[in-house]
């Protein structure tokens, strides 16, 4: 009987698994071996694709005659730097005593793309292949997953996309890269006064610095708009609340042009003359003002514990709680995965499988060992809510691909406390949301109030947090570690922050709002304006700007195309953090540390212009998004590897061949002109030298 070789994608999975094989192991240059069995294992990729010199040395020189470039047989080679690993496993892979290959590379398209392109230049042949795809690298799941395997062939379509997916950024990246650095490189340089500039091109890198470019346009271009709220403070002195005009029904001012929204005026008199409206006349002027409750509405109100993380949803709670970027974000759950402590962090989910659902007492029991979550694990056995997880809205087979939502896994504790302090902190955020999903929800008492002055109407409304239900988990929002939330807006929104909707009250004041009834006369100690101003749209943080390539289908106008591409977005969870990556080290976005604010630089406003000027549908999501669901229907078997090709060849052709014809090049010093206004400007050439 021949030997089980295991490879796995790094050192650190290796070990793992061969402690959880329980196999008396020798260690080896580049492998560990026992009686039965081999364990090996890739330093990331070992094997990469070739450059167009190797398919002919005269490409290895830039021109617009040899573009577009797109080979009838893609090229592979082994990576230099890693030669001695890849001649290791090769060699393992191919010997005569090994008949079965257990492939434990990441359980995902890239984990499996990396062993394919091994196997491939290893030119391995008739041996049993078995796929182990695991969520944690916990003993059990180790030991589930080798179980389980199946034939690495039912992973073909997942391989075939993988392979695409590197075709198309190759495609993409040499020739437009090469085709538009030849063709505007030297205007780009000529403005700058570099000596060249290159203009790096990317199926979704270039749509990312898109968003960033248009939403930093639209921030500039933004003209502030004031506006006017009258406001009334009613109520005995020491015990009045607000509230807030607005142009309803049976209004003097209802659907007015006076009126900037119903809540306000684009010009101060007309707010003036709404108070005097309301004001007594000079005959009654010594009579208190006042106002009649038309109406009071008592309400219950529930939040639900929200879903569990997936990978842009933690970055983007780390962006904002800890200002730390989605790439170290991810390099930190990816060491807490590889200690045991989490599930796999590349998932798109956030919502865990039936089957985990129904072990999940495993995880809580677990979690015992982590003081901090002793007192909820506590309530959640009073609850007893582990018990029916799997009926609830935090379970669904449907939403899950590859892997389910980021959890902990209740195991690797010891490992916890040599962990640096902010990897501490990630994972409690980790485990805080995981044991929200236990608890009831939260529930806010709420009182909505309309008051009449005359015919005119005010608004007032207040909560306030009658259980606490699962924030007593997470904490509750708005709170000082709660105050930094930079959530993303699209609109234009109006800086009221006094606004008096859904005002959080203490307790006592709520009380005494809550003993007012309908038909109550109440003094109005005043009436004022407040004057409010329309904002810009926010610009983008590290976080928001990962949510926002991971929902890239909110940003498409097409109804039809948006549901079709629908949980696929712009790149993967796999990916995002590495495409922000790249732009900063391209320094065509900068990157505030401190506030994790992204914007465009002035070169990649330069790009942008030049992009937009030849091949625009690369900066838009649409084209992206489409891209990307096409791979999904390659993994799912809806369409074959040939049809996706051909579709891809075109595209590149008919651009390539579109932006030659081009002779726009002198046009786009206007682009840059306007776009160099915000920054500083570049040092010109004088012209004269030194004698």
């Amino acid at each position: 009987m021949g030997k089980s070789l295991y490879i796995a994608e790094k050192p650190s999975v290796a070990q793992e698994f061969a402690k959880a094989l329980h196999i008396n192991t020798q260690r080896k240059d580049g492998y560990l071996e026992s009686a039965e069995a081999i364990v090996t294992w890739c330093v990331g990729h070992l094997v990469t694709m070739s450059y167009p010199e190797e398919y002919d040395p005269a490409l290895k020189r830039w021109s617009l005659e040899t573009l577009p470039f797109i080979p009838q047989e893609f090229k592979y080679e082994v990576i230099p730097a890693v030669s001695k690993q890849f001649r290791i496993v090769s060699g393992l892979l191919n010997r005569t005593d090994v008949d079965t290959i257990y492939v434990c590379t990441d359980s995902g398209r890239e984990g499996e793309y990396i062993y394919r392109l091994v196997e491939q230049q290893a030119g391995v042949k008739d041996k049993n292949r078995r796929r182990v795809w695991i969520d944690s690298q916990t003993e059990e799941e180790i030991l589930r997953g080798i179980k389980e395997a199946k034939d690495l062939k039912e992973y073909d379509n997942l391989a075939a996309s993988a392979y695409l997916r590197a075709k198309e950024d190759y495609l993409m990246g040499i020739n437009f890269s090469r085709l538009l650095t030849l063709k505007y490189g030297n205007s780009i340089s000529n403005y700058l006064n570099t000596k060249y500039s290159v203009v790096s091109v990317g199926r979704v890198m270039t749509c990312v610095l898109g968003m960033v470019v248009r939403r930093e346009r639209e921030i500039r271009e933004f003209v502030e708009t004031p506006f006017y709220r009258v406001l009334s403070t009613i109520g005995e002195k020491g015990a009045t609340f607000e509230g807030e005009w607005r142009a309803v029904k049976g209004s003097k001012w209802f659907e007015s042009f006076d009126l900037y929204k119903e809540n306000g005026f684009k010009e101060k008199e007309k707010a003036e003359e709404l108070i005097r409206c309301l004001s007594n006349s000079e005959s009654d002027a010594s009579l208190p003002l006042t106002c009649q409750i038309v109406s009071i509405e008592k309400k219950k109100e529930k939040k639900n514990p929200p879903l569990l993380f997936n990978l842009a949803e933690i970055q983007n709670e780390c962006s904002k709680r800890f200002k730390i970027s989605p790439d170290e974000t991810l390099r930190i759950i990816q060491e807490l995965y590889e200690k045991k402590l989490v599930t796999y962090p590349r998932t798109d989910a956030r919502v865990l499988s039936t089957a985990v659902a129904k072990e999940i007492h495993k995880n809580l029991n677990g979690l015992m060992q982590y003081e901090p979550a002793k007192p909820y694990l506590q309530d959640i056995v009073k609850f007893g809510s582990h018990k029916g997880l799997e009926k609830t809205r935090y379970v669904n087979d449907k939403q899950i691909t590859d892997h389910y939502a980021i959890i902990p896994t209740g195991q690797g504790m010891g490992a916890l406390k040599g962990l640096p302090n902010l990897s501490q902190r990630v994972y409690d955020v980790i485990v805080r949301r995981f044991l929200s999903i236990f608890y009831p929800p939260a529930v806010y008492q709420k009182v909505s109030i309309v008051t009449k002055i005359k015919e005119e109407s005010f608004f007032s409304s207040f909560k306030v947090l009658a259980e606490e239900g699962y924030l007593k988990v997470t904490g509750v929002p708005g709170r000082k570690n709660d105050k930094n939330d930079n959530n993303d807006n699209n609109d234009n929104t109006d800086s009221s922050a006094d606004s008096t909707e859904d005002k959080d009250t203490d307790a006592a004041f709520f009380a005494r709002i809550q003993r007012l009834k309908k038909g109550m006369t109440l003094p109005v100690q005043s009436l004022d304006i407040k004057e409010g101003k329309t904002s810009p749209p926010k610009r983008y943080n590290s976080g928001s700007l990962i949510l926002a390539m991971e929902n890239a289908g909110q940003l498409i106008e097409d109804e039809e195309l948006r549901a079709q591409i629908k949980g696929s977005g712009i790149g993967t969870s796999a990916t995002r953090g590495e495409i922000l990556k790249k732009l900063f080290n391209n320094k065509y976005l900068a990157l505030n540390k401190k506030t994790q604010i992204v914007t465009p630089t002035m070169l990649g406003e330069m790009i942008y212009d030049v992009v937009d000027h030849s091949i625009r549908p690369l900066l838009n999501p649409e084209l992206t998004a489409s891209w990307e669901k096409g791979l999904t229907y390659v993994a799912d078997g809806d369409i074959t590897s040939d049809e996706y090709m051909k579709k891809l060849d075109d595209f590149v052709s008919r651009r390539t061949l579109a932006v030659k014809g081009l002779n726009n090049q002198y046009q786009m010093r206007a682009c840059y002109d306007k776009a160099a206004q915000f920054y500083k400007k570049p040092v010109r050439k004088t012209g004269k030298t030194k004698k």
